[in-house]
């Protein structure tokens, strides 16, 4: 066969492959040196799959849970987990937890900077490391459901229904933040020392899903990934998500682009993949363990999976003074290659880099994914569509 005539597979051809244990699957790393060498089309004929990972902080997260009816019945207006709000506006016994929510005695900000030490995140944790969680609700009473308040203690087993529903997740890429004021301030992307002291980053560059397929040309509605340990879907395009951006000639966004809404059953998840997290002088959060296959059906996919830190860039930003009154500036241009080494240069000054997402877990998570695809035990899922996009090639 001629090595330059195109490839085109199926999803069905490649999960064929995977019931039959003849498939091959590299992460996105490993991918990088095929394409390097072999050039894309031969990359997506020797290569089915490429797996991805990233592990970091999602503030757009949380649970949609049932805790079952009491007796007598209740309709809940409001709901607490270890005194940490939940949103009751559902049904009667349905709430939303949202992992940035705080503990109602916090003290949030009033003893500068906050530590917020628990929130909604650090409940989900708790949850599915099998911990004892209480539960208090109120009601104002009806004929059917007349119950005006009960408390319980419970564990994640104990509820008919808890689905982690995270309305914004993957971003595809983001802003390196620095300080350009004279005294530290705190922020989403961690504490930033004054005179740009340092740089933070949240990002797994090279194994980053959203950059491995910058163009969304294989993810989409029902796409299934790896997601808190457990398998879970894309199901729609996350808020913020927002495709036209300046890219590279690669194909990658140099500023802050696509995300991801996904969905998966929380009691399949686990505590290594779904932390309570505290961004003190901010608030609270959840770090989360997330994966996606990319199957290679075409050279084209395999190019775009062969990108490496050195080719994905972004933007240094000053969150001291023009992030919070929304001017938007670039101080430079930086690869993640130069993030991740340490430091970067700053108007003429190097400064330490500091990662706020875990490359280490990233990898771990792309290999994890790996050996499931390979042994059998996931399958992938064919988007119904696939997330809204920009002309490939602009």
């Amino acid at each position: 066969m001629n090595k330059n005539t195109k490839v085109q597979k199926t999803y069905q051809e490649i999960n064929d492959k995977i019931r039959s244990g003849d498939v091959v699957v590299v992460t996105a790393e490993e991918i990088i040196d095929i394409v390097k060498e072999e050039g894309p089309v031969e990359a997506a004929r020797q290569v089915d799959v490429v797996t991805t990972g990233t592990f970091a902080p999602m503030c757009s997260s949380g649970a949609f849970i049932n805790f079952g009816h009491t007796t007598p019945t209740i309709k809940a207006s409001k709901v607490w987990f270890n005194n940490v709000p939940a949103y009751a506006g559902l049904a009667a016994v349905d709430c939303y937890l949202g992992v940035t929510e705080p503990s109602e005695d916090d003290p949030l900000n009033k003893v500068w900077p906050g530590e917020f030490n628990y929130g909604g995140g650090h409940v989900l944790e708790d949850l599915v490391s099998g911990n004892t969680v209480h539960l208090r609700a109120i009601g104002y009473g009806t004929s059917c459901y007349p119950n005006r308040g009960f408390e319980k203690e419970l564990t994640l087993a104990d509820l008919p229904m808890a689905t982690l529903c995270n309305p914004r997740n993957g971003y595809q890429n983001y802003n390196c933040a620095v300080n350009l004021t004279k005294k530290t301030i705190y922020t989403y992307m961690g504490a930033l020392k004054p005179k740009a002291s340092n740089a933070n980053y949240c990002s797994a560059g090279q194994l980053s899903p959203l950059f491995n397929d910058p163009y969304y040309r294989t993810i989409g509605l029902g796409t299934r990934i790896f997601l808190g340990g457990a398998q879970g879907y894309v199901t729609w395009h996350g808020t913020q998500h927002n495709p036209n951006v300046d890219r590279t000639s690669n194909g990658t966004p140099i500023r802050p682009a696509g995300t991801l809404w996904v969905m998966g059953d929380l009691k399949q998840m686990s505590p290594q993949w779904l932390r309570g997290f505290s961004l003190q002088g901010y608030g609270c959060s959840l770090a989360v363990g997330l994966g996606i296959p990319i199957p290679l059906l075409n050279e084209e996919i395999a190019e775009t999976t062969g990108i490496s830190d050195e080719e994905i860039v972004t933007q240094v930003v000053d969150y001291g003074n023009d992030y919070p009154n929304n001017v938007s500036r670039s101080l430079g241009q930086v690869s993640y290659a130069e993030l991740k080494s340490g430091t970067i240069t700053v108007d003429g000054e190097t400064v330490p880099t500091v990662p706020l997402s875990s490359v280490v877990k990233a990898r771990e998570i792309a290999n994890q994914l790996k050996k499931s695809i390979a042994n059998g035990g996931f399958l992938l899922g064919e988007p119904q569509f696939t997330l809204p996009s920009v002309p490939h090639g602009g």
